[in-house]
């Protein structure tokens, strides 16, 4: 099975999953939720079982001095409201008017509001999660495989490919919230990280396969180990991937709430871009960097002469 001679068909397939979500994302933005902004979020159930017309209760929040609402609706018939931020007493004064406008009882599932001083504070410690995390990926693989030689390459590669992992996920969340109304919140930061530590566990397996090779496999080029060692390893980690993660997230987006689909599709899409990216991105790169294939990308190919 010759996959790494198919490796740069995988990485426009790679640009195909990441290029439009970052168009989405260029004209749109990234759709932060009120953990990151600031901001109050309003689950309210109406006792009729009956959800009245969103634009009614943007009007109601308008009235209150409330502005920048978005009402969304969920399967169950539960209003979702994200608004500026808010306090208590207001939104006892917007869900009374609503009682009287509609003529029915409300039930509050759920009210949070922060800050825009706590959101900022958020947004630059998740900021500063990711960085440290990448950074700490480079200095334990260079560390792990310092007997193998270029260790270097080894961890930023690895980096790479969670980078990959960032952008197809990055990529789905911009399409969700450009056709279902996603927000990066902080379920998704945890699933991002989750998704990071993932994506680590299986490049090192792949690549750990190919230091033991390299000691074994003495005359055969570093693309052809590099390829009998993807294949010794594809096996493993896609039944296991299947068996202890994807079935159950996928069970928790079909049958989990709306509270967990955003978190388990993420994690769906995640983990298995995790498994995909350290077979056909982190190896195929320590191949390209290995040949130094860059030095040809742009030249002409010699015509063969007739003898």
């Amino acid at each position: 099975m010759d996959i790494l001679g198919k490796r740069y068909y995988i990485f426009l397939f790679s640009l195909v999953m990441i290029v439009p979500g970052l168009i989405i994302l260029a004209f749109n933005g990234l759709p932060f939720s009120i953990d990151f902004t600031g901001g109050s979020y309003l689950e309210v159930q109406f006792a009729s079982g009956v959800t009245p017309p969103t634009e009614q209760v943007t009007n109601i929040y308008t009235q209150a001095g409330v502005g920048g609402a978005t009402v969304q609706t969920s399967d169950n018939g539960i209003l979702i409201i994200r608004s500026k931020f808010m306090e208590d007493q207001t939104r006892g004064q917007i869900v009374s008017a609503m009682e009287q406008k509609f003529n029915t009882t409300i039930d509050v599932l759920q009210f949070n509001s922060v800050g825009p001083a706590i959101g900022r504070e958020v947004t630059q410690q998740a900021a500063i999660a990711v960085i440290v995390s990448a950074l700490g990926v480079i200095l334990y693989i260079t560390f792990a495989f310092r007997g193998v030689q270029h260790a270097f390459r080894y961890g930023v590669c690895a980096i790479t490919a969670m980078f990959h992992d960032f952008l197809v996920v990055l990529s789905i969340s911009a399409i969700g919230a450009k056709f279902f109304g996603w927000q990066f919140d902080t379920l998704f930061l945890t699933a991002f990280l989750t998704v990071i530590g993932f994506s680590v566990q299986d490049t090192i397996v792949v690549f750990d396969r190919i230091r033991e090779n390299t000691n074994i496999h003495r005359r055969i080029s570093f693309e052809q180990l590099a390829n009998h060692s993807i294949v010794q390893t594809l096996g493993r980690s896609i039944n296991t991937q299947l068996m202890t993660s994807e079935f159950l997230l996928l069970a928790l987006a079909l049958f989990g709430g709306d509270t967990l689909r955003i978190f388990s599709i993420v994690l769906l899409v995640g983990l298995f871009m995790g498994t995909y990216s350290s077979i056909f991105i982190a190896a195929p790169l320590l191949v390209i960097w290995e040949n130094k294939e860059w030095k040809t990308w742009f030249k002409p190919k010699q015509l063969k002469t007739a003898s």
